[in-house]
């Protein structure tokens, strides 16, 4: 662990002048992976430094032992060691996932897209409590959350939803998200209480920033429209709202949620730029046997990662078998239960598989 934790200084001496550089400042992209390198050594650093002092004291204290002259001296080094040793397994296992290299996408702001899928009606309204779930919780983290499109269910809800989250680490927490989740309940127009199941889809993209994905303008057709649903008396007659399609893909974005035709453009084409951006993501996923086995591989939108089961007031996540009776706060936005289990098990997972790097 010690001669890691050297490598990783030396690392951090390189990297602490590398960020002063005025060539690494002038060139925004190198800028910025250097500052994020820089934050993520500093964690280790931190924690590096309790660990060298901890393995200091009880050097001292063996020392102080070895001497045996002073009665009371020995029982306080006994108690130092006592005391260090104790800490010193917990603050290993904290360094060693910290030394598993992470995921380049973990820090990146996201796009989520949540999507009404069977169950018709019933479908629609339970895509509206998911939306107000994670709203709920971004609020909770001190995360930004900003509508990009949406399009609303006859009977509540929405048949889709689109929406951006900004802050720290939100893609590394909220990655788990994607797949089916499944909702079992007596819909509100269902009068014979019987209970029906119905299912929405969540896909959580990494905010592809303009450097990661250069988009080609001139492979891209824009289409202007009117926008529909709430936003006053410009709705309906003015063309501000945007579409955005792809041409060698095929892949589509809107948004229709600004007044402005302009802000409605970048926000459609930095949904773009993300998909386009999981796109290839996802081929390198599928490249890497052991993310493709993981969690948070995307590929297969099928996947039906969690159940709400209203009339028992359970939720299961199938991924890890982990079953809460607690489906009103989580169904609130209180999700922390949950994602904290996953990365516990994913990182578990990790922690096997990189034995070799330790």
């Amino acid at each position: 662990m010690i001669d890691k934790l050297n490598i990783i200084k030396q690392r951090f001496d390189e990297v602490s002048d590398l960020i002063i550089q005025p060539d690494i400042i002038s060139d925004q992209k190198k800028y910025i992976q250097i500052n994020k390198e820089y934050k993520d050594l500093k964690i280790i650093m931190d924690q590096g430094d309790i660990y060298m002092s901890l393995i200091a004291n009880i050097d001292e204290a063996e020392k102080i032992l070895e001497e045996g002259v002073d009665s009371e001296m020995i029982e306080i080094a006994k108690i130092q060691i006592d005391e260090a040793k104790t800490q010193l397994p917990n603050l290993e296992e904290k360094i060693q996932l910290l030394l598993i290299p992470k995921d380049l996408e973990d820090s990146k702001n996201v796009v989520i897209e949540i999507r009404a899928g069977t169950g018709g009606d019933e479908a629609s309204i339970f895509a509206g409590d998911l939306y107000r779930m994670y709203i709920k919780y971004c609020q909770d983290q001190g995360w930004k959350t900003s509508l990009v499109d949406s399009s609303e269910g006859t009977a509540g809800g929405f048949k889709e939803i689109i929406f951006e989250v900004s802050g720290e680490e939100v893609y590394g927490t909220l990655k788990y998200e994607s797949g089916v989740h499944r909702v079992q309940r007596v819909p509100q127009t269902e009068t014979q209480g019987r209970v029906h199941t119905s299912a929405s889809t969540v896909m959580v993209l990494p905010e592809a920033e303009e450097f990661d994905v250069e988009i080609d303008m001139n492979e891209v057709r824009i289409d202007y429209f009117c926008s529909s649903g709430p936003g006053g008396q410009s709705v309906n007659t003015t063309y501000s709202a945007v579409r955005l399609t792809h041409e060698p893909t095929g892949i589509v974005a809107q948004c229709q949620d600004q007044k402005s035709q302009h802000k409605n453009k970048d926000k459609a084409l930095k949904v773009l730029r993300s998909r386009l951006y999981e796109l290839e993501l996802n081929k390198k996923l599928e490249s890497d046997s052991e993310k493709r086995n993981s969690l948070v591989s995307s590929g297969d939108r099928s996947a039906k990662i969690r159940t709400y089961n209203y009339p028992q007031g359970r939720v299961t996540d199938h991924r890890i078998g982990l079953t809460l009776y607690d489906l009103q706060n989580i169904i609130n936005g209180d999700i922390s239960k949950l994602i904290n289990e996953l990365q516990l098990h994913q990182n578990t997972q990790r922690l096997k598989s990189s034995a070799e790097f330790i």
